[in-house]
């Protein structure tokens, strides 16, 4: 039996795009029958793009999607005998199913039905699809016995790999859009170990990349052989195709990439989420409000990157508590990176909003409504600046402001996409930290993040004035927040306990800002958004 090459083809699909998913479906398939391959497979739903939620409820998308797969079948019939495994639905009656269809010589030969259907975190599969329940098909391509699964079927106890293998399959390729998350690529690799253990069967493993909407695809398709040692890695966050090798013995040999170090890969999964959902959507420049602090500074960072220093603008707007080196910082931050600089002071605005309140606002001391007056008035302008330019807006807040509430509702909350909103506070530091090791100087200018956050509303304020230090702060959120500890429970970790309750009611109660504020890139386990439902009118305390 000669050696078997398949091809792990890990492309960027845009949702309900179909004609040009379908076109990038078969440039890779000919590209990759030219490099030798005999079994050529893609992401999950790689036709219609992953996930197309309440778009599966449209009968024309269906229908269009069903189209698209026959087209990528009939581009097989010019590559005699290749397989290509392509995510797809189909329909049967009043039935849908996420599928795996298999295509060779020009026609669908075989179709797997994705069997176990998430409905968890971001996943609602239940709402669209129906569970499969035909035994998982094989096809023999050069003398391999080939099957495929989709996703969710290798992530359950109890799957259909050990059944394939029963069935005589040699090889089991799986078929992905698995979101990206910190530590995904490990945990992924090690829950296909587990199934490799229980199927006794090497596995290859091709994930989407890209993103879409709050959701990050990484891509990292891996192969694993029968004794769960990893064969081969494909590269991180980039479209590629991964050629792996099956040799007469059973084996799979192909190329492993370098991992990305974790802070560069949470960086330049933010750099594409940003780069997709701003070209995905047609939206052309971007603007945001640089402060000169941290948060405008990263987010300026990674837009520049994402898009080209030439399509982002920054609008400094001081106001009466504005520092110099503030104003200097940033000025200095857009030269580095070589983008647009605006200055638009708000004193005038501000000073005139005061005064026409002053007669209603009367003896009343001020107070935090002179405050967010503040970054109201900037929110103001910079849609404005959106409106008549075209430029989409950028907000700056992170995971840790969001959480406590300490943002200000149509103020810095204005915009249309939340760069680092599942960021906590020390990890922005960190990437900004990262952002200058990788460029060799200070790109983001030292006294950025060596000064202490300040919102700068009011004569010397500090964050730390309002909140807990983020040292103390940011692991009391991730423990409530992403993991759902309870208050008890975060207490005995040795945290504060009146630090403890003040943190968890403030939390709670911000539940109604963050239903207003923009989606953002999802890089962790649980994102506020649709990873975490929680009621807005809610008692529960605990």
């Amino acid at each position: 039996m000669p050696d078997l090459r398949i091809a792990a083809c890990q492309l960027n699909p845009t949702v309900g795009a179909i004609d040009s998913n379908c076109d990038a479906i078969i440039d890779a398939f000919k590209s990759a029958v030219a490099d030798g391959a005999r079994v050529v497979a893609f992401g999950e739903l790689a036709v219609c793009g992953y996930p197309p939620e309440d778009l599966l409820l449209k009968e024309a998308f269906v229908a269009a999607t069903e189209a698209g797969l026959q087209r990528v079948a009939a581009a097989t019939a010019d590559a005699p005998g290749v397989l290509a495994i392509v995510g797809a639905v189909e329909r049967r009656g009043h039935r849908l199913y996420n599928t795996a269809a298999l295509c060779r010589d020009g026609k669908v030969v075989a179709q797997h039905h994705k069997r176990h259907l998430p409905n968890y975190a971001v996943f609602d599969e239940h709402r669209w699809f129906d569970e499969g329940a035909i035994p998982v098909p094989i096809v023999e391509v050069d003398g391999v016995n080939v099957a495929a699964v989709v996703c969710e079927d290798v992530w359950a106890v109890g799957g259909p790999m050990p059944g394939a293998a029963n069935d005589g399959a040699d090889l089991i390729v799986v078929i992905n859009g698995s979101p990206y998350a910190r530590g995904r690529v490990d945990e992924r690799i090690e829950i296909l170990r587990t199934r490799v253990e229980e199927c006794g069967r090497p596995i290859v493993y091709v994930n989407q990349v890209g993103g879409q909407d709050e959701l990050i695809f990484d891509g990292g398709s891996f192969a694993l052989n029968a004794d769960g040692a990893l064969a081969a890695f494909a590269p991180q966050l980039v479209e590629h195709t991964m050629i792996v090798t099956f040799d007469d013995n059973g084996q799979l040999h192909g190329p492993v990439a370098e991992r990305l170090d974790e802070l560069d890969e949470v960086y330049d999964a933010l750099v594409l989420s940003t780069r997709d959902y701003i070209n995905k959507n047609g939206f052309g420049h971007v603007v945001l409000t640089l402060s000169g602090g941290i948060d405008s500074s990263l987010v300026s960072a990674i837009a520049a990157d994402a898009l080209g220093p030439e399509r982002v603008h920054v609008v400094a707007m001081p106001s009466r508590y504005s520092s110099p080196d503030s104003e200097g910082d940033a000025e200095k931050l857009a030269r580095n990176f070589g983008i647009d600089f605006l200055t638009i002071p708000i004193e005038p605005a501000h000073a005139t909003f005061i005064e026409m309140l002053e007669p209603t606002f009367a003896g009343r001391a001020p107070d935090l409504t002179e405050e967010n007056l503040q970054s109201r008035i900037r929110g103001v302008l910079v849609m404005a600046l959106s409106n008549k330019l075209g430029w989409t807006v950028l907000t700056c807040g992170n995971k840790s402001e969001s959480a406590v509430g300490y943002s200000t509702l149509y103020g810095d909350t204005a915009g249309g996409f939340a760069v680092i909103k599942d960021c906590l506070k020390l990890l922005v530091y960190q990437l900004a930290q990262r952002r200058n090791e990788r460029a060799g100087f200070d790109v983001i200018p030292a006294n950025v993040l060596a000064k202490p956050p300040s919102a700068e509303l009011r004569p010397g304020q500090r964050d730390d004035q309002s909140l807990p230090p983020y040292e103390i702060l940011d692991p009391i959120l991730e423990r409530y927040v992403e993991h759902d500890a309870s208050a008890a429970s975060i207490i005995d970790d040795g945290y504060d306990a009146e630090v403890v309750r003040r943190i968890i009611g403030l939390v709670d109660r911000s539940e109604y800002k963050r239903r207003q504020t923009p989606l953002g890139p999802r890089i962790t386990g649980k994102a506020f958004g649709r990873d975490r439902r929680v009621p807005i009118t809610n008692r529960f305390y605990g």
